[in-house]
């Protein structure tokens, strides 16, 4: 692993401090991924009790400056995750949440472009593709440095329980879900494999696998109340990839125009990101069923945008 800090001084702002950003914060500190970690939360002392926790962890992982600031320290900012919002309720859906976090966004957004128009805005706060739109839209800045976390982490999902079926390591499943992280999402059956070898997988049995993908954040929180882990594992993820200067392949929330009948509308879709954020969609060959559930996807988005205007 390189330690991105060693290589060039870079600050990580976290906008919210629940069990995402806090998580998140966790994650980005264990793997050192930047020099300075900055925590920024509505309860000033929340984040500071969560800075002193981990700053009382730094003799046992080393050089990651990190403190409880406020938006001015965005100002230096490189990436700015947003995790703040209501979080999702047990029986909610994702765009049940759209109202209140909408207008949570508004004052977030504005208070940061105040201060800064060079880094990159992350946002993982649900329904992430309805905000990742708004907040490019409110920001001004290029949709390329404006991304969300899409379906990077529904992806994973997949490919673990994929992997799982086969009783195969899931790093080595190639699938994707793409459009909403949320109930439409689809999954790109025509494409998944293992080593270019087709997955031979019933009908029965694949659409087990994604039934299971899209509800495992609604069994997770009706568990335990929220999901944390992988999410903040899929936004290090994220930001290694763009510190790093990596060019890897991953799924992200980005602005498509004219992709398999798409426009003018943020869906998870695979994305090469780099140090400048989202280089390049890369265009999947879909077959017909997938691409009518992709633009279904995609138009019932855009009626909850519509609805905000």
């Amino acid at each position: 692993m390189v330690n991105s800090a060693a290589l060039k001084p870079s600050r990580v702002v976290i906008i919210g401090m629940g069990a995402v950003g806090t998580t998140t914060g966790y994650t980005l500190m264990l793997r050192q991924r930047s020099s300075e970690l900055v925590f920024v939360d509505v309860n000033h002392d929340k984040a500071t009790g969560e800075m002193l926790d981990m700053n009382h962890g730094l003799p046992f992982t080393g050089g990651v400056k990190v403190w409880a600031g406020d938006y001015s320290d965005c100002k230096d900012a490189d990436i700015i995750i947003i995790t703040a919002g209501a979080s999702q309720k047990p029986g909610e859906t994702r765009i049940d949440l759209l109202k209140k976090n909408a207008s949570i966004f508004k004052e977030i957004i504005e208070r940061i472009t105040e201060v800064n128009s060079h880094g990159i805005l992350l946002i993982a706060t649900n329904p992430v593709d309805i905000l990742s739109y708004t907040s490019w839209k409110q920001s001004g800045w290029p949709a390329s440095r404006v991304i969300g976390s899409g379906t990077l982490l529904d992806s994973a999902r997949f490919r673990y329980l994929i992997g799982k079926n086969k009783g195969i390591d899931p790093r080595s499943i190639h699938a994707h879900i793409i459009g909403e992280h949320g109930d439409s999402e689809v999954p790109v059956w025509s494409l998944a494999n293992v080593a270019g070898t087709d997955l031979e997988l019933d009908e029965e049995t694949q659409q087990d696998i994604f039934d299971r993908t899209k509800n495992a954040a609604y069994e997770i929180i009706n568990a335990k109340g929220a999901t944390s882990y992988a999410i903040a594992l899929a936004l290090d993820r994220i930001v290694a990839a763009i510190l790093g200067n990596e060019g890897s392949v991953l799924n992200v929330s980005t602005l498509l125009e004219d992709y398999n009948g798409v426009s003018d509308v943020y869906l998870g879709v695979p994305c090469v990101v780099d140090r400048n954020g989202v280089r390049e969609i890369l265009p999947l060959p879909l077959n017909e069923t997938e691409k009518v559930a992709f633009q279904a996807s995609a138009n019932k988005l855009k009626e909850q945008i519509a609805g905000l205007e």
